[in-house]
């Protein structure tokens, strides 16, 4: 069991330090508890996963906030939305078959690094006239619809809540990511509640698994906030890559 600590560990530290610049940590993590505890129920390992993701998570979103300006009357009820969304995708785990939604997502993830990399002002500011109301109305909409796919599938939320704040609010980089690590916050916080009420979760690998995912996202966001925009973008199209042969093996090789 120490041996099985001591990678799980290693992996939380680097997911934490992806997760702190532009999200995408489970694409670590969650592979790694279903190849090192393969004899526990998925359930219990994706909600394991949920304790260091929140903790570095969480630590992330403090730490950007002292330094990238954040508009909590437009993000507090996208938080909500973003909750609720999660609540309702943990609950559909059991009725939606996943792989019939990975294709689908595995298609927009390709468009959305081709448009990355081609567009080299994507995620510097773009001022968008939008009025409040409108800003609110998209907010909500995406962070339920992000939300619930958190709840459902998992990976790549983080970049799922950048990816909106840039293309649809005109937000920068860092701005989006400050701004995602709280939509995030609260759809880890939705998921914890539904798998630790129903015994998914194992707090012997989960809490060690936290403290080195807080170690690896004080390293992540030191390096974010140094470097800026550029060098978050090169990092979202790594951390998009990754994503996009993530979901093609799931979809074409796994069985």
């Amino acid at each position: 069991m120490i041996q099985e600590i001591i990678i799980l560990c290693a992996v939380s530290f680097f997911a934490g330090f992806i997760d702190a610049i532009v999200g995408g940590g489970g694409l670590l993590q969650t592979p790694a508890m279903l190849i090192i505890l393969p004899q526990y129920p998925i359930a219990t390992l994706f909600g394991t996963t949920k304790i260091p993701s929140v903790t570095g998570t969480a630590f992330a979103a403090y730490k950007y906030s002292r330094n990238v300006i954040i508009n909590w009357k437009l993000l507090c009820p996208i938080i909500i939305t973003a909750f609720t969304g999660a609540l309702a995708g943990a609950y559909c785990i059991t009725l939606i078959r996943s792989d019939v939604i990975k294709p689908i997502i595995l298609i927009l993830l390709i468009v959305i690094a081709i448009y990355t990399y081609s567009k080299k002002n994507f995620g510097q500011h773009q001022a968008k006239e939008l009025s409040f109301l409108t800003q609110l109305m998209i907010g909500l909409s995406f962070g339920f619809a992000i939300g619930f796919y958190d709840g459902l599938i998992g990976p790549g939320t983080g970049t799922f809540f950048m990816l909106a704040f840039i293309s649809l609010l005109g937000k920068d980089f860092l701005n989006s990511s400050a701004n995602a690590k709280y939509l995030n916050v609260g759809t880890n916080v939705a998921a914890i509640i539904y798998f630790a009420q129903s015994g998914h979760i194992l707090y012997e690998f989960a809490i060690p698994m936290a403290v080195f995912n807080l170690f690896g996202s004080f390293l992540g966001i030191k390096l974010a906030l140094l470097k800026g925009n550029k060098f978050i973008r090169i990092f979202f199209l790594c951390v998009v890559s990754a994503t996009i042969l993530r979901f093609a093996w799931d979809i074409f090789f796994k069985h």
